[in-house]
């Protein structure tokens, strides 16, 4: 300890005219103060670079700082191309379930983890203003239906349709000229309702329709809404009849105005639907 408090002089002396530029009084224990922390600062700075900053990119050891990043974009991207594909997979198995006769699937597999989801904060109550729109809906639409009954061998002769929207016919069912349905003028924005209950086998965009839907029923029937503003439901959906599917637009090539193109299919042939629903 005496060694290391004994008083030195650090000089710095011109070499050709030995004129004293800078003396500075120094112990061996200031000394090594300052080396101290000298090295704890540089093992500060250097840490900090390789911590927060790209450098550490450039040392052996270490992945590239948006390499995460990339990982979870790629990871939501496969899962979407997985979810896509499995939709596109139930349509065409429910297509060809409707020509053979075979039990349809009524939604996509749910992947998504469910464990950690907190239900605690979900409050099911209804508000005046939509108990109000409740029951404007269901009286506007109360006597749509037609009082008929489901035959054994399926046939539309004694079925119960919901109609669609309130309208008017514009254009009717004409098989010969490739119309297999009829267009129905209405209030833009109205909401298009399912027919009957059912299953979306399909919900998406075409040129010439617009936005189309097509809800897969029992028994072999189809029934398709054309030229939408947008979908309410997506392809799997359950529906009941009446509930809302769409809103009425002017979407598509094939179209001049806001109005439904509304199709009714059974057994895989089109049939008129002004024979079975009022509208």
């Amino acid at each position: 300890m005496e060694k290391m408090r004994t008083k030195y002089r650090l000089v710095i002396m011109n070499h050709d005219t030995y004129e004293q530029k800078i003396s500075i009084r120094l112990t061996r224990w200031n000394v090594f103060i300052i080396l101290g922390a000298i090295s704890i600062i540089l093992i500060f700075v250097t840490s900090y670079l390789i911590a927060f900053t790209p450098l550490r990119e450039y040392i052996p050891g270490y992945a590239s700082v948006n390499l995460s990043r990339e990982v979870y974009e790629l990871q939501l991207r496969s899962d979407s191309i997985e979810r896509e594909i499995e939709a596109r997979d139930l349509m065409l198995n429910n297509i060809r379930s409707l020509f053979t006769g075979t039990p349809i699937v009524t939604g996509l597999k749910d992947t998504v983890h469910t464990a950690a989801v907190s239900y605690k904060d979900i409050r099911d109550s209804r508000s005046s203003e939509d108990s109000a729109l409740r029951k404007l809906v269901e009286q506007s639409d109360k006597f749509s239906l037609r009082p008929m009954a489901i035959t054994p061998n399926g046939s539309l002769a004694t079925l119960s349709l919901f109609s669609p929207v309130k309208g008017v016919v514009v254009a009717k069912f004409n098989a010969a000229t490739g119309h297999y349905g009829i267009d129905i003028a209405t209030a833009k924005n109205e909401s298009v309702k399912a027919a009957r209950d059912g299953s979306v086998i399909f919900a998406g965009w075409s040129v010439e329709a617009g936005y189309v839907i097509i809800i897969q029923h029992t028994v072999n029937q189809l029934t398709v809404y054309k030229h939408n503003s947008a979908l309410l439901k997506k392809q799997g959906d359950l529906v009941k009849a009446g509930d809302p599917v769409a809103i009425v637009g002017n979407s598509g090539e094939y179209t001049s105005g806001p109005h439904l193109h509304f199709e009714l299919w059974n057994n895989g042939a089109p049939v008129d639907p002004e024979q079975f629903i009022q509208f």
